[in-house]
């Protein structure tokens, strides 16, 4: 068996079962063991009918419920949390439910973990193995099986932010085991990596004793050395994604120049969030959960780190995700796309889904699942392993459409064009535009394809040329140009 790999021809994609792929997910549910009354069957056999190939899976960190987007497949009720570690009581953990001996591993976890990374890998989906994640305040440490007063093991009193950082001993013995026992698990299948930290941050505001970003980082290096040492001997030894730690404070700044070329990370997991920066450049890619399309910045940082050798992937895009409407879901829509066509990866949570509604509502599943599926049949029509992003090719744009564009030179030219403003801006009206560009020598068709239907257009015939001139057809949102060599491959 040959697990999920970086493609040996092309190092921004990766190769699964002999094939090459893109990671694409309209809903990571990574939630889905921890919460017991969440039918992840049901959820998996609707991800893989809207042919998405990723999901997000976390093992340990627990959310809180709060005012904004109060419920998630990772917001529990105590009642309904499923650690891998056993309660066993008889005292009481701070959630209400007793307390966890972390030297028993609880069997039910373990069995939905094996359920669950067993039928997606029928339904052939890569599933993200997340093994810790900060923890970012006092109330969500206090929900976590290894804080001091939730186990029997008497761990030294450990202030939030210490949790990713190698300070106290005793909790980093209790991690590493999580992490142990997780990897060896997981090591049979083909189809999983994993994730050392979900948003490792340091110089917490607030917190001056608070491990700076140069500690968290040297924790997140013992981890992934500790996954090496653990898989070493064993049958598989599987990809590993993460971040540098960014800055909470006084400014948060997340960096990616240091995960893309000095961290042992194969994959390199981005939040797209305000001030991300790569080689001295910010990119203001919007703020959290704010329905801010960014879509000139999301591309721009897509093209820019393209001669890093490591896949990018825009993990957990939440820029609109707690607003379940049509705009919201255009909005990730657009930067879907615009990532896909860029080489880069893409991963969103879609908050439609939760315990009861693993296949999410009438009106999700005819915007955002259904656009996704679209998205990922047409990306995978694309010869992956030669295409390439083509920037400054197409001339002639007005300054509120974005193009990003994939390429076989030569061969096939897939054109994705979005109207780049923001909801406050006018966007939504219908747009015309015409564009200018060059083609070899030879003879081409030109189709359409729609985005929100998954439609194309019938072909029409285009000789090359140098300044070959295309008139759009009106347009709102988005588009997609696709040219094609006659009797090429693609």
């Amino acid at each position: 068996m040959s697990v999920l790999r970086i493609h040996p021809c092309n190092s921004k994609v990766f190769e699964f079962r002999g094939q090459p792929l893109v990671l694409l997910c309209a809903t990571e549910h990574y939630g889905a063991v921890i919460n017991r009354p969440f039918d992840f069957a049901k959820y998996l056999a609707d991800a893989h009918a809207h042919k998405q190939t990723l999901t997000r899976l976390f093992t340990l960190f627990r959310e809180l419920q709060g005012d904004r987007n109060p419920y998630s497949t990772c917001k529990p009720e105590t009642p309904d949390y499923i650690a891998p570690f056993k309660r066993v009581g008889p005292e009481r953990a701070l959630d209400g439910g007793l307390k966890y001996d972390l030297s028993q591993w609880n069997p039910e976890f373990f069995d939905r973990l094996h359920r669950f990374l067993s039928q997606a890998s029928e339904y052939g989906i890569v599933v993200e193995v997340v093994l810790l994640s900060n923890t970012y305040a006092d109330n969500i440490w206090s929900l976590n099986p290894l804080h001091p007063r939730n186990n029997l093991q008497g761990l030294e009193p450990v202030d939030f932010p210490d949790y990713t950082s190698l300070r106290h001993e005793a909790l980093w013995r209790w991690q590493a085991a999580h992490i142990q026992r997780i990897v060896t698990e997981c090591n049979r299948y083909d189809n999983i990596f994993f994730e050392v930290c979900n948003e490792p941050g340091g110089c917490f505001p607030g917190k001056p004793q608070a491990p700076t970003t140069t500690e968290v980082d040297k924790w997140q290096q013992e981890i992934i050395a500790l996954i090496r040492r653990t898989e070493e001997n064993m049958p598989n030894q599987h990809l590993i994604a993460g971040q540098e730690a960014f800055t909470w404070g006084p400014e948060f700044n997340q960096t990616s120049d240091k995960t893309f070329r000095e961290l042992p990370m194969d994959i390199v997991n981005m939040h797209p969030l305000p001030n991300t920066a790569y080689g001295g450049i910010r990119y203001d890619m919007g703020n959290f959960m704010a329905k801010e399309l960014k879509l000139r910045a999301l591309r721009n940082f897509a093209l820019a780190t393209r001669q890093e050798p490591k896949p990018l992937n825009y993990d957990e895009d939440n820029a609109a995700s707690q607003y379940k409407d049509s705009e919201g879901w255009t909005i990730h829509r657009k930067r879907a796309w615009t990532a896909l066509l860029c080489g880069a990866h893409y991963d969103m949570i879609d908050f439609s889904i939760l315990p009861y509604l693993e296949s999410g509502t009438p009106a999700s599943q005819a915007h955002i699942r259904s656009w996704m599926g679209y998205l990922s049949t047409f990306i995978h029509s694309v010869d992956l392993v030669r295409a390439r992003p083509l920037v400054g090719w197409v001339r002639g744009l007005p300054e509120q459409v974005v193009e990003s564009v994939l390429a076989v030179p030569g061969e096939d030219y897939c054109i994705y064009l979005a109207d780049a403003r923001e909801l406050d801006a006018g966007v939504g009206t219908a747009l015309r535009v015409g564009v200018s560009l060059d083609l070899p020598a030879g003879s081409f068709e030109l189709a359409g394809f729609s985005p929100v239907t998954g439609l194309c257009s019938p072909a029409l015939p285009v000789d090359g040329g140098n300044n070959v001139k295309i008139r759009v057809p009106a347009f709102t949102h988005d588009t997609l140009v696709r040219i094609r060599k006659t009797g090429g491959t693609s």
